[in-house]
Parts: structure tokens; sequence; C-alpha cells
């Protein structure tokens, strides 16, 4: 993969591809708990989202004063930014109806198989890694480290009552943190800082001040973020995984379905976990295909 995020020779079927995979990050966006993050790194994009993200950068506009817009378009990869955002916007639009459906009416399903989904992942993404010896147990360690910090935040109750504007900066700029992070939710981190129905209700009323001020952290926190994560993988990029691999372990607290499902449920749950632990293995046999 290049730095502007290795482009060159894609099909239309890999294009069509990049659309589905946001649509699949959409989708798992709009189920509290499951990160859009995740999908991107199952699906084998996240590195280059990440890479594309973080070359986000003003020298972007030098490059369409000196050689042409078209030069800079390649440069940043928005071929790839703008198949996957349209995907995104297209699963938020067509599927927050079913999935709304099915939280209301089948709750227990839901997160079962998305808990399958997540187990599975696990160890599938560290039998990529090819460390020996000290280098395995720092793999370790961030695997530990990973799990603690994902368990403690998706067990944290709500912090700030009735968030203003500077709240909700760093609300937009920690949730938008936590969806590039694979285990860990954004609208959940917006639920725990009290700005999710604040949010929620800003869209609703079309508060362009509230918005506006949720934006902002949203594009702070990625335009920084996001550069940290893609240093990180071409440094240190086993030991991301394992870092990363502990955030999807730690987070099956919260996706955890059956406290308190019903004794019939308990079977049909059983199943889907492991049809979305099939579609995961799945998923990484044809990408190492």
């Amino acid at each position: 993969m290049t730095q502007n995020g290795g482009t060159k020779g894609r099909s239309a079927l890999d294009w069509a591809g990049v659309f589905l995979r946001g649509m699949a990050m959409g989708t798992a966006d709009l189920v509290p708990g499951v990160s859009g993050g995740t999908i991107a790194f199952l699906t084998g994009i996240y590195e280059e989202l990440l890479a594309s993200l973080a070359g986000l950068r003003w020298s972007l506009v030098g490059v369409a004063r000196r050689d042409g817009i078209a030069a800079a378009w390649k440069a940043g990869n928005f071929n790839f930014l703008l198949a996957l955002v349209a995907g995104m916007g297209s699963a938020v639009v067509g599927f927050s109806g079913l999935l709304h459906f099915l939280l209301e009416q089948h709750p227990v399903l839901l997160w079962s198989f998305f808990f399958g989904l997540v187990a599975a992942s696990v160890p599938t993404m560290l039998g990529g890694t090819t460390m020996r010896g000290l280098e395995m147990w720092h793999a370790v360690g961030a695997v530990v480290v990973g799990a603690f910090i994902a368990w403690t935040v998706t067990g944290l109750p709500e912090l700030i009552a009735d968030p203003g504007l500077m709240e909700l900066v760093l609300a937009g700029a920690l949730g938008i943190c936590a969806m590039l992070l694979p285990g860990i939710s954004g609208s959940f981190v917006l639920v725990i800082l009290g700005a999710y129905p604040v949010v929620i209700k800003a869209v609703a009323e079309l508060d362009f001040l509230r918005l506006g001020a949720v934006g902002v952290g949203m594009l702070a926190g990625l335009l920084l973020f996001s550069r940290g994560l893609d240093r990180l993988f071409r440094r240190h990029r086993d030991v991301a995984v394992a870092l990363l691999s502990g955030f999807l372990l730690g987070s099956l607290r919260k996706l955890w379905p059956w406290e308190g499902a019903p004794v019939g449920d308990i079977w049909p749950a059983a199943i889907c976990a492991l049809a979305g632990a099939g579609i995961m293995l799945l998923l990484s046999r044809v990408s190492r295909a």
C-alpha cells in the first residue's frame, strides 16, 4: 500500500467493493456498541483509510496550485474517500429503519450476530501477525491494555448531564476517535459523555450552533488522531494490531447478548452468533485468497 492509498489499477468492481465496505461501516455505526472502524479493519481497508485521512494536509492546496486539481485529488486519495463516504451515507439512509426495527423487536438476535462477528475477528487479526520473542510479549501486553481500556469504557456511566458547546466540541473529537478504533463505538462514547441525546435533538431541530460545535471537534479529532494511528501502524504494525485486537476483545462486554434474554431466545441467539463468526471467517479467507 502506498502513502496515497495505492488506488492505481482499481477496476470498477474494486470501487464497488469500496462502496459496499462503506455501507457495512455505516450500518455498523447505526448500532450502539459497534464501531465502523471494526468493519474497516475486518474488510481490509483500515490502513488505507488511516493513510488517506492522515494525508489530508494543507500541502494538497500547494499540489493543486502547482500540478492542478486532478493531481491533488489523486494525491489525497479522494476517490477512495468519496466511495467510502457514499457507501456509509447510503447505509444510514437505507438501513436505519431496518436496524431500528431489529433493535426494538429482536435485540438479542442482532447483538448475538455482532458478538459472533467480533469474537471471531480477534484470533483472525492476531493470526496475521509475525511476532517472535520479545515482540510477542509486547503484543500480549498491548492486547491486555486494549482489552482493559475497551472493557472500562463500555462500562462507564454517563459523565456529563447537560453538555455545553465546549463539551460538545470535546465529545465530537472523542466520538470520531472512537469510531476510528475497532471495538469502541463512537455513538456509545457520546452516550457516556451525555452528548448523545443533545446531538440527536440538534439534528432533529437543525440546531446549527450545537451541530457546528460537534463538527469542529470531529474534524480536529479526525485529522489529529488519524495521523497518530497511521504513524503507529507504519512503525509498529504488529503491536498496533494486537492493541486493536484487545479493543475488540474488551468491547464484547457491550455486545454480550444473553444477559436477561428469554430462555426461548438462547438457541436462536447462539445460531446468530455462529452465523456472525462464520461470516467473519469467510471474509478472512476471501481476503487472503
